[in-house]
């Protein structure tokens, strides 16, 4: 449905995440790692540019993830049988999501050594 009032299109989204959030463990674990991540951001204090850098990967892997989660329900749905094909789909989904969770792992990685070595 098309334009819908603003707070129906985030009731939307908040049902999304939700329904998410129940369903998918690789959200709740990459929501768990965000959370330590951060406890460890307040504890060395960085500069503000890793703050910014840390949090847009992070918003991005929780973006692909949702991308990836939608993607499956619809494939499950539109096709509950095994297909090569959808399989392919799927499989691509999650391979997004694991290369933003290496870049992520990557830019945490710089950024405890110039934090901790750099200062």
């Amino acid at each position: 449905m098309k334009n819908q009032s603003f707070n129906a299109r985030l009731g939307f989204a908040i049902a999304g995440l939700r329904a998410a959030w129940h369903s998918e463990r690789s959200l709740r674990t990459q929501a768990y790692l965000a959370a330590i991540l951060l406890m460890v951001m307040l504890w060395l204090q960085p500069d503000a540019l890793w703050w910014a850098v840390i949090g847009i990967m992070a918003t991005l892997v929780f973006a692909a993830e949702l991308i990836n989660t939608a993607l499956e329900q619809l494939a499950d749905h539109l096709h509950p049988e095994q297909h090569p094909k959808i399989k392919m789909v799927k499989d691509c989904a999650a391979g997004a999501v694991l290369i933003l969770s290496i870049g992520s792992l990557w830019v945490a990685a710089w950024m405890l050594i110039d934090t901790v070595i750099g200062k």
